[in-house]
């Protein structure tokens, strides 16, 4: 796994180089007091993690981070706590509040480090989507795996969406666009502008609804030519 550390205050990248330096799946590829050298850098090489400090006096950390159309995977390292809420809302994977020990630094790590396995392993050799064993889904300030098959169906909630499983919920905050974007179409269909359904979990159906473990799903007038290729496949 590759990365940089991007700090204005030298002796912080040299706790994060030391510590870098006992994590074994790690390499660096860089640390940076400037910040936009280290943009320079990012606009010509890859690296799949970065280590990056929020007050920063140039450009923060948060508005470097949104600068980005695809930024890599993001390890906040800060002083201040109170940007906690604000660097999740951006996806990072964890926020390190400085001073932080060598065991949170490799917590931090790990995470990073199992995410881009898990990436790695949903789209190698997965060209199609329908291929798919698994999706990602972003529950509060967490990336939650879950199994296609676990998925009952998918439920709006205003701004968010409730992925009903087997055995628990789980709600995001996506469209219903973005949610069956994420889905394979030949195992799930939207039935209804509020509801998403899997298809081999239907277990009957009448002129209104369908049934998943006898839970009524309402059939929207709109999505008709939908529900027949459902009991047409």
């Amino acid at each position: 796994m590759t990365a940089i550390a991007i700090d204005d205050e030298p002796v912080a990248l040299a706790v994060i180089e030391n510590h870098a330096a006992k994590v074994p799946f790690l390499e660096m590829k860089g640390f940076f007091t400037n910040a936009f050298e280290a943009i320079d850098f990012l606009s010509k090489e890859k690296v799949d993690l970065l280590f990056l400090d929020i007050k920063m006096p140039d450009i923060s950390g948060l508005d470097l981070i949104t600068s980005f159309p695809n930024p890599p995977m993001t390890v906040f390292t800060t002083a201040y706590s109170e940007h906690a809420v604000k660097s999740f809302e951006l996806d990072a994977i964890d926020y390190l509040l400085k001073p932080f020990s060598l065991i949170r630094f490799m917590k931090a790590c790990n995470k990073a480090h199992s995410l881009l396995q898990l990436r790695q392993q949903q789209t190698v050799g997965l060209p199609q989507k329908d291929l798919q064993e698994y999706i990602f889904i972003k529950s509060g300030y967490e990336q939650f795996r879950v199994m296609l098959e676990d998925i009952l169906y998918l439920e709006s909630a205003g701004n968010y969406v409730n992925f009903i499983l087997a055995d628990r919920k789980l709600m995001s905050r996506l469209s219903m666009q973005e949610a069956i974007d994420l889905l394979p179409d030949n195992t799930f269909t939207r039935v209804h502008r509020s509801y998403i359904v899997a298809n081999n979990k239907i277990e009957r159906a009448d002129r209104n609804s369908l049934y998943i473990r006898n839970i009524p799903i309402p059939i929207g007038a709109a999505y008709a030519s939908s529900i027949e290729k459902i009991f047409n496949s």
